[in-house]
């Protein structure tokens, strides 16, 4: 005498639906998809190939099912993005360091060609100041040519 399943399997003949679902999430722990394969295209996990031998899946199947994915699969998929996103933090750091040692080399370089010119105009403003002394003495007098 066997006893009969809810899913028509007898436990005698297969093994139990809670021990097939241990060895299946036992795979999935093992076969975590890499986020470039599995990308936009949404692998299919192995989970689909499960609903030919169990009728409550069918049903599931055509159901609207949550697009969630299981706690391993989410933990890994969590911890990669984490590594993404400060892998990214750090470049974006390393790259401002970058942009403002640029910033600060540009500025000292405006800033020197700032004082040379400065200089320049002080010495050319007293050059022509000098010049123009120079102009006024040089000129003759009205009263003297009379």
């Amino acid at each position: 005498m066997s006893l009969q399943r809810p899913n028509g399997n007898s436990s005698s003949s297969s093994p139990s639906p809670k021990k097939q679902k241990t060895e299946e999430s036992e795979e999935e722990e093992l076969m975590v998809p890499d986020m470039e394969a599995a990308g936009s295209t949404g692998g299919v996990s192995s989970s689909a190939d499960d609903g030919a031998n169990n009728p409550e899946t069918d049903q599931t199947q055509n159901a609207k099912r949550p697009r969630g994915r299981n706690p391993v699969d989410k933990e890994y998929r969590s911890l990669k993005r984490l590594l993404r996103n400060r892998v990214s933090a750090q470049q974006a750091r390393e790259r401002k360091k970058v942009y403002v040692s640029n910033l600060e080399s540009r500025a000292n370089e405006l800033q020197n060609n700032n004082d040379e010119l400065e200089e320049k105009i002080s010495t050319l403003m007293n050059e022509n100041t000098m010049l123009r002394k120079m102009l006024i003495n040089t000129r003759p007098k009205a009263d003297e040519n009379h």
